[in-house]
């Protein structure tokens, strides 16, 4: 069988976080050209070591990218060919992130906003204009959430220290409409540009959360990983190929 990447060469931006290490190990496996960025591209080759992918793939380009800097990301671009689809899976935001509702500042939350939304409006942007100039098609996946499809449940976090950040979900659903905006904007079938929106994701959470969490899914609980990896592929691949403006949402059933 074909694999799904073949011929497409993938830029994949926070490709040093839980994610995106990830994303970059299974577009290699399905025959991508990857290009994996990150802010701290020390930071990101360990995460990709410990995904056991080779660092010397030929397949493989590692560049410092700092999605936050326009000027930065506009160079990138401007001096790249052949890409075909990408994945923004960064996660930027400020000292004061994850403070409960009544103590945020609305400083933090307009820098929290501007560094996070900010910045996939930029990678969008640049995404868009980079097809218009090499009428080429084009695959754009951002990464949402199930808070930015409902509203959190605050009962889950109940005997923790945990919260659910207020700019989390104002950025997510945003995130969702900004889509649809690229997508209508730019009017035309070879760009396309839709989201997968993840349940909660393991990362060694405190027992008492897993268990909430768990309680308010079909029984799985808490997502790996590796299972929000096919919705991300098939949205790259030519199996999406009329696929946009869209969401799937990967939760187990915890927005039902």
């Amino acid at each position: 069988m074909k694999n799904l990447l073949n011929e497409q060469k993938i830029l994949i931006a926070g490709a040093g976080g839980l994610l995106g290490a990830k994303i970059v190990k299974h577009a290699l496996a399905q025959g991508a050209q990857v290009i994996a960025a990150d802010i701290n591209v020390d930071l990101m080759c360990e995460k990709l070591e410990c995904q056991q992918v080779e660092l010397n793939d030929a397949n493989l380009s590692l560049v410092e990218l700092d999605v936050t800097n326009e000027a930065e990301v506009k160079m990138f671009f401007a001096e790249k060919n052949g890409i075909t689809g990408a994945v923004n899976s960064t996660y930027p935001r400020n000292k004061t992130y994850g403070a409960h509702f009544f103590d945020v500042s609305l400083q933090s939350f307009n820098e929290n906003l501007a560094l996070h939304l900010g910045s996939a409006f930029l990678f969008t942007q640049q995404c868009a204009s980079y097809f218009k100039e090499h009428q080429a098609p084009f695959s754009l996946v951002n990464i949402s959430s199930i808070y930015g499809v409902v509203a959190p449940k605050f009962e889950i976090y109940k005997n923790t220290p945990m919260t659910m950040p207020v700019e989390y979900a104002a950025i997510k659903s945003a995130l969702l409409h900004l889509n649809k905006y690229a997508a209508a904007y730019v009017n035309d079938s070879k760009f396309r540009v839709n989201s997968v929106s993840p349940g909660g994701i393991f990362d060694h959470q405190p027992e008492a959360f897993l268990s909430a969490y768990r309680e308010n899914t079909h029984g799985e609980g808490m997502l790996k990983v590796d299972e929000l990896i096919g919705s991300i592929l098939f949205l790259l691949s030519e199996n999406s190929k009329f696929v946009t403006g869209q969401n799937i949402v990967v939760d187990d059933g915890f927005s039902l």
